[in-house]
């Protein structure tokens, strides 16, 4: 169901194997598998699948709000806050909005387990440029 299928062939998306399942202005939420390819040497969902998995729903809930004929949107700063270990099973992110300005925006991620139960939190801001010739 990504808004852009053509832009995410042998990207960071299909390496990790994140799906995004919903995306409009106002929400976009993404599932990913997490086992030996995301985990860290411990067995553990790495860290920094997880911030992937943020910027991945911010970066396209941004993008759902932009010109697209004429700008994207690139990521700025992101934060993260790990709260709980996964070792195996679905994480799900979902991204909404704090901030959508015309030159920056902010979202908030939410990223959980099967059960409801909070992975990680997360704020990804995004700069609006003018889309490359």
């Amino acid at each position: 169901m990504s808004p852009f299928p053509q832009l995410q062939d042998e990207t960071l998306l299909t390496t990790l194997g994140i799906e995004i399942v919903e995306a409009t202005k106002e929400r976009v939420v993404a599932r990913m598998s997490v086992g030996p390819k995301v985990h860290q040497p411990f067995g553990l969902l790495h860290g920094g699948a997880s911030v992937a998995l943020a910027e991945t729903v911010a970066s396209t809930a941004a993008w759902m709000n932009v010109d697209q004929a004429t700008q994207i949107v690139v990521g700025i700063e992101i934060n993260a806050n790990h709260l709980r270990a996964k070792r195996d099973g679905i994480v799900t992110a979902t991204a909404t909005p704090l901030h959508v300005g015309r030159l920056t925006q902010v979202w908030d991620v939410r990223i959980a387990d099967e059960h409801g139960k909070a992975v990680c939190a997360s704020r990804c801001t995004l700069a609006v440029v003018p889309r490359p010739q």
